[in-house]
């Protein structure tokens, strides 16, 4: 037998179907999202989602960030969930580092886009935004794994 066939068939080597992967994108960018929103509440952020969408309600600001968590954690499991979210430690560092790609890619650069407003400007809400997108990551990773796994 091949190294790369017992690998492949080994016990704790696990390959989620699709299905497990879209739910674990589900429920890990939820959980994710919904602490991530409870920290951009505090900060008073949610208006700025919303008026994306030409609102200035929080809670329309919080139904948009969901949605945006939401499609955020299916990008990682549903492409990535086999090769990187292996085990929690892994799916912890991967998930940090996925957060902060999307800190550079949502507030300070697709957002400030959408508001009219100069990419990469850096002050205490972005450096704030960067430890919010850092948990989520974390939170997203984890929850991940955990359903990958088949626990959830």
């Amino acid at each position: 037998m091949s190294t790369a066939h017992a690998i492949a068939h080994h016990p704790t080597a696990t390959s989620a179907t699709i299905g497990r992967r879209i739910l674990a994108g589900v429920v890990g960018g939820l959980a994710g999202g919904v602490v991530f929103g409870m920290m951009m509440a505090m900060m008073g952020m949610l208006t700025t989602i919303a008026s994306m969408a030409g609102s200035t309600s929080a809670m329309v600001g919080f139904a948009m960030h969901l949605m945006i968590s939401i499609m955020i954690g299916l990008g990682l499991t549903v492409l990535f969930g086999n090769s990187l979210l292996t085990s929690y430690g892994r799916g912890a560092l991967v998930g940090m580092v996925y957060g902060a790609i999307w800190w550079v890619l949502g507030p300070l650069v697709m957002m400030p886009l959408m508001l009219g407003m100069p990419v990469f400007s850096m002050d205490m809400t972005t450096v704030l935004s960067l430890m919010g997108h850092l948990i989520f990551g974390v939170i997203l990773g984890l929850v991940a794994v955990r359903v990958l796994k088949g626990r959830a």
